[in-house]
């Protein structure tokens, strides 16, 4: 019996985290790059998202390129928006620049709104 009791309590934590991770991928395609009308995340400038169970998020994310003007500011804003996520109980947001962000990464809907189809 303390097998049963112990199943479903293994497992809430995980339809937890993947609720969590649908929020944090809401508020990610709230953020914009100020030069480019699409999100982030259509941009395909996000590379990773991570939540684990206990509400911890980490983001491994690009830019356009390394002299992108908004370098400075779109991580940070990044993390403050998933940290007001409900649930979220750290955010942590890394720049990479492995694998080099191109045009192929963006969705299909991000190519037809810039008009590159």
């Amino acid at each position: 019996m303390d097998n049963n009791s112990e199943q479903p309590a293994a497992q809430a934590p995980a339809v937890a985290a993947e609720d969590l991770e649908k929020k944090v991928l809401e508020v990610l395609r709230t953020c914009y790059d100020p030069e480019i009308p699409v999100n982030i995340y259509e941009m395909g400038l996000i590379y990773k998202v991570e939540v684990n169970p206990e509400g911890a998020v980490k983001i491994k994310m690009t830019l356009t390129s390394p002299m992108c003007p908004v370098a400075g500011s779109l991580p940070p804003e990044v993390e403050a928006k998933v940290w007001n996520v409900p649930g979220v109980t750290s955010a942590r947001v890394d720049v990479v620049w492995d694998p080099p962000w191109t045009p192929d990464m963006m969705s299909e809907a991000a190519k037809l709104q810039l008009n590159m189809m």
